[in-house]
């Protein structure tokens, strides 16, 4: 999210969380100020090997409740954000051969990982990876699906949630599927998909 009407109109929807992207290297970047968030609408950083200083700051100055890590964040680098009192997200990127027992390391200092498809830029790349990998996850940590989830994955969405590898899916991450221009979104297609799930 970026434009102050368009947060204001996706924030009447009521989703559980709005992501920021801190990044400066992506056409989605924040520079300007954000609108107070309904209550129940917790507002997340996303960051790209950002400094710990740097994060810090925009924690406060954003009044950020969650942060996303989509970088090289180590384990320790996450532990020290989770100590600013925040939930932390941590991006992997996923491909067919992806370790999960990686994650160990993570899991005491993580609220939730994020499943990404492993593609040309950090995130927002607008295709699915094979969510059948997640049969591998053995972590009780939950976790975020993302990656080109659209209207054109309900019927996919329908079988993964019925299916045992969604045990620990705690959220669906949208985004470039439901954009008219990056970070404009849609929010007449976002209605839709919710009132599909």
């Amino acid at each position: 999210m970026k434009y102050q009407d368009n947060i204001l109109k996706v924030a009447a929807l009521k989703p559980d969380y709005m992501g920021f992207i801190f990044y400066d290297k992506s056409l989605r970047y924040v520079s300007d100020a954000i609108p107070n968030l309904p209550d129940g609408i917790k507002k997340v950083g996303v960051f790209v090997n950002s400094s710990l200083d740097t994060i810090k700051k925009h924690i406060h100055n954003y009044n950020l409740q969650a942060v996303q890590l989509h970088g090289q964040e180590n384990s320790e680098f996450c532990q020290k954000i989770q100590n600013e009192g925040v939930e932390v997200i941590k991006v992997f990127s996923v491909e067919k051969t992806f370790n999960f027992t990686q994650l160990s390391p993570f899991e005491p200092y993580v609220d939730y990982f994020l499943f990404d498809t492993k593609g040309a830029n950090p995130g927002g790349n607008g295709y699915c990876f094979d969510w059948n990998i997640l049969q591998h996850y053995k972590s009780n940590v939950p976790y975020f699906l993302s990656g080109g989830i659209g209207l054109d994955t309900r019927e996919a969405l329908e079988r993964f949630k019925s299916s045992p590898i969604s045990t620990h899916c705690h959220a669906l991450d949208v985004n470039s599927k439901f954009e008219l221009k990056p970070a404009l979104k849609d929010d007449i297609k976002l209605k839709q998909f919710i009132e599909t799930l």
